[in-house]
């Protein structure tokens, strides 16, 4: 089926859903709204003005972030928002690169913080045994991304850009340094933030195909056309971007073939232990 051209705005709708995948999706959304419209046009910015935030603008995303759910009210994240110059270069090196982090106004970190629970309960007369186990550890890690998820959707709302860095956990005790964390704070990831520089240009990154990862009722398998039609559309993708067109299965094989692909992480479990994580 055809649409008109030049797009009207109730085309707007469709045309960033099917941008979401790549292709003509096979539902029509049936309503529409500011919000919905920021998270389907969410792409990732990694270069920035050298323009700094407002006044405000930080203490807005973090409101925003804790406006995220949190298991039983227990807030178990922090996030450490840094501008310094010199830090946000070390800290970029400890991610193995990542020059944005030194490019951009604000690099966020967030972290499981379960130091400030343990004092709770210190406080309350108990040990906190219950913070030692995985349970807790995994609802901190969940907390933080529902936070900062929430902090990235308020900076898409906003016109402003950002950036998930992972690699801020390939030498977690460097950044706990740098940082000055506790025991029992650990970065979980890092977020750029700042206002994206108009002269790159950046596309919608497609996503997997809804019949991949919405299964009605059980699980299904997935099939492996849905993996060939995703290969050939994140190819188009890589091309508009300049970007090697090599797809999706490849690169996602060669990314979890061997600990060697952990780029350091494979030690994480070690690591939280150091620092202080009890993860029975």
């Amino acid at each position: 089926m055809t649409r008109p051209n030049p797009i009207t705005p109730l085309d707007i709708p469709q045309q960033r859903v099917d941008a979401r995948y790549g292709a003509q999706a096979a539902f029509s959304p049936p309503f529409w709204n500011e919000t919905v419209d920021a998270l389907l046009n969410h792409r990732t910015a990694r270069a920035y003005l050298p323009k700094p935030l407002p006044d405000g603008a930080l203490e807005l995303l973090v409101a925003a972030a804790q406006s995220a759910p949190t298991s039983s009210n227990l807030q178990a994240w922090s996030v450490v928002a840094v501008q310094d110059a010199d830090r946000k270069a070390r800290l970029a090196g400890f991610t193995g690169g990542n020059n944005h982090i030194k490019n951009a106004p604000v690099f966020l970190v967030w972290l499981i913080d379960l130091k400030r629970l343990r004092t709770v309960a210190s406080d309350h007369g108990n040990d906190g045994e219950a913070l030692n186990y995985l349970e807790s550890f995994l609802l901190g890690a969940i907390d933080a991304a529902l936070a900062a998820q929430n902090a990235v959707a308020a900076i898409d709302s906003l016109g402003l850009g950002s950036c998930y860095v992972g690699g801020i956990r390939n030498q977690p005790e460097d950044v706990a340094r740098e940082l000055n964390l506790p025991p029992e704070t650990v970065a979980v990831f890092g977020l750029t933030v700042g206002y994206p520089d108009p002269d790159v240009k950046t596309d919608v990154k497609p996503r997997l195909p809804q019949s991949s990862i919405l299964f009605h009722e059980t699980y299904s398998d997935v099939g492996p056309d849905d993996l060939n039609t995703y290969d050939e559309v994140l190819k188009v993708f890589q091309e508009k971007q300049g970007l090697p067109q090599n797809g999706w299965t490849a690169p996602i094989a060669q990314r979890v073939e061997n600990a060697d692909a952990l780029k350091g992480r494979a030690e994480l479990a070690q690591i939280l232990r150091r620092l202080g994580f009890g993860i029975k």
